[in-house]
């Protein structure tokens, strides 16, 4: 059997180097990246407006079909967009800076 020799950097000759970085063939920055000062991470008010429009109409929906108001009555898929609303109000909640 023959011996694999090795390079200098203990790799086997004629192999490839490994990178970390995410883009082939780019090693990765050392230099620092400070991070974004807190008073310029500031959401929009489009979100927050967003926010409040969707927990609203999410709430409001799901009052009006227990009140048996919608086309059809109560039925499960009133119900269902009413959570899907309160879901996104709960998620743009959570992006709101």
């Amino acid at each position: 059997m023959a011996k694999v020799k090795k390079s200098s950097v203990g790799r086997p000759a004629g192999s490839q180097s490994r990178t970390t970085s995410v883009t082939k063939g780019v090693p990765p920055s050392k230099r620092y990246t400070p991070p974004i000062p807190m008073s310029e991470r500031r959401s929009g008010r489009w979100l927050a407006v967003a926010l409040f429009v969707l927990l609203g109409l999410g709430f409001l929906v799901i009052f009006l079909n227990y009140l048996g108001v919608f086309p059809g009555g109560a039925s499960n898929w009133y119900l269902l967009a009413g959570l899907v609303c309160l879901g996104g109000g709960f998620f743009a909640a959570t992006k709101y800076r």
